[in-house]
């Protein structure tokens, strides 16, 4: 047992009932939450990268997270005092279709920490072994995809950006094999687990399952503990017993919070990739960092995942469409609850309503335009039909307009210069460079006619329009260097992501800069599977 302290308690295996059949084999698993499960040993644990802010969350130093300990148990190998290890039980829709039992295939919880301000913190390995929800999988993940889920949830974290966090990295000394394009050339690689932090991994299908299975009095029993332990409020003059309407509220504040998250998806270009049901946080948080990625080139149309590019189900532009497709499942789970689904029906529109005000707004801040109005969504159709024109990189663009003038009389040439750089290959056409001009003359007497000075707007501006995202292409760049066993990149990818709206002009060379030609069609830059 690790000499780690810390303090647990594990509400959800205590509160729910659990399943009786300790084999760990895959299979269908009735009646149950969970199942108890233990990590599979690794050949020789190694830390690559720790986050010291989610250390500090369950109450750990830097000092615990570099100690010997510390790797054993973010391995698998050991346990600290109160750790019972477990596999979630949930289903979920993918691709659209019910795809029945899927589970923590690949991830065992550890436990809940409750740190000394009363926040509740589960610790979930990835890639930590098979669990009876592994299927035909070896619940293992590899170095490339542990490293971009490392990397990935402290970035979100950093740009505001509702998410799961992660606290540590760790190499296993095991060789995993995986078939990365699944185009029948598997090959060995190193293997991994990272240690992902959040207040909960509940999601839309861990009740989906209950009510598939008419499982409802588990369906109410796992419901009512997710109201107890993270929606207390609305019991509030309730005696601790939920009633139709408080489900309602429940359903309603899951579609407010899920709203709001894809607005923020939204604002940096961010694109899940694999949107399905199984997915999607109760929290309200962005869960489960597969084959994601960022916009280079702003194309609603783009989706990351190799799966997903004949449809484009979860392309960057479908995203906030899809979250209520995935909602509306979440409500039809829940049904049995209350037994008339008009409620919820009216309860769905908060999605919408919240969606609309909180995108209106967001558009706003990026263009730097501090009090709305009626004719503000007409000026940002407009950039997005000219976005698309030409190959413009959003990250760039966004972040250069903040330096475009705005006084009167500056000529087109003088005012659009600062945006050229936004632009891949040759750069926009004279007929797109003509409309930029037209449309950033107008912006410009837009924003002039709030009376703030440019130097406020820009603040303003450069405060939501990152400098810094978690390109594809830097992220492969650490994945490189950490299976040639150098993991210095990720460490300092680590580092520039806590800051990613500073200037930061010693890192901007290559961290702030349009993909490389390099990078265009390159697997793991341009788009990836979903293969760990």
């Amino acid at each position: 047992m690790s000499a780690l302290t810390l303090e647990l308690d594990n509400s959800f295996i205590r509160e729910l009932p659990g399943d009786d059949d300790d084999r760990n084999v895959p299979r269908h698993v009735r009646g149950a939450c969970w199942s108890n499960v233990s990590p599979t040993p690794v050949a020789g644990p190694e830390l690559v990268a720790h986050a010291a802010e989610v250390a500090a969350l369950i109450g750990l130093t830097d000092e615990d997270c570099l100690s010997a300990e510390f790797a054993a148990v973010f391995a698998g190998n050991d346990l600290a005092p109160g750790m019972v290890p477990t596999a979630a039980c949930y289903g979920g829709h993918q691709f659209g279709h019910w795809a029945g039992q899927l589970g923590d295939g690949r991830a065992i919880s550890l436990g809940e920490v409750v740190n000394a301000t009363g926040e509740r913190w589960e610790l979930q390995l990835k890639g930590a072994g098979r669990t009876p929800y592994s299927r035909m999988g070896d619940g293992r993940a590899v170095l490339r995809s542990s490293i971009r889920e490392f990397l990935c949830s402290e970035a979100m974290h950093h740009l505001g950006v509702p998410t799961t966090r992660a606290l540590s990295l760790v190499t296993t000394g095991d060789e995993v094999i995986r078939d990365m394009l699944y185009d029948g050339n598997p090959r060995p690689e190193p293997g991994a687990i990272v240690c992902r932090v959040s207040p909960s991994f509940l999601r839309f299908g861990s009740y989906e399952i209950f009510a598939a299975r008419d499982e409802h009095g588990l369906l109410r029993s796992l419901a009512d503990y997710t109201l107890r332990t993270h929606f207390p409020h609305l019991l509030d003059g309730r005696d601790g017993a939920p009633g139709a309407d408080t489900y309602v509220a429940w359903l309603r504040e899951v579609a407010r919070t899920t709203a709001e998250m894809i607005v923020h998806w939204m604002r940096v270009g961010f694109v899940h990739g694999v949107m399905n049901t199984d997915n999607m946080s109760i929290l309200g948080l962005t869960i489960d960092y597969g084959p994601y990625g960022w916009l280079d080139d702003f194309d609603p149309g783009w989706t990351p995942n190799t799966t997903d590019a004949e449809g484009r189900r979860y392309a960057y532009g479908k995203q906030p469409g899809i979250a209520l497709w995935n909602l509306v499942r979440f409500a039809q789970a829940i049904v049995p609850l209350i037994g008339d689904p008009s409620p919820l029906e009216d309860a769905l529109g908060v999605y919408g309503a919240t969606f609309e005000a909180g995108h209106r707004r967001m558009m706003n801040d990026k263009l730097g335009l501090a009090e709305p109005r009626d004719d503000d969504d007409e000026l940002v159709d407009e950039l997005m039909r000219l976005l698309v024109r030409a190959e413009t990189d959003m990250t760039i663009f966004y972040r250069r307009l903040a330096e475009v003038p705005t006084a009167e009389g500056v000529a087109g040439a003088e005012r659009i210069a600062p945006l050229l750089d936004a632009y891949y290959a040759a750069g926009p056409t004279e007929e797109v460079r003509a409309a930029l001009v037209a449309w950033v003359d107008r912006w410009a007497a837009r924003a002039r006619s709030e009376g703030r000075p440019d130097a406020a707007r820009r603040a303003a501006m450069n405060a939501v329009n990152p400098k810094f995202v978690l390109r594809n292409c830097l992220a492969q760049l650490a994945i490189d260097d950490a299976e040639n066993g150098d993991p210095t990149r990720v460490r300092k990818l680590l580092d520039i992501m806590r800051r990613p709206y500073d200037e930061q002009p010693e890192e901007e060379a290559v961290y702030a800069a349009k993909r490389p030609d390099w990078a265009r069609n390159r697997p793991g830059c341009s788009m990836l599977s979903c293969s760990s």
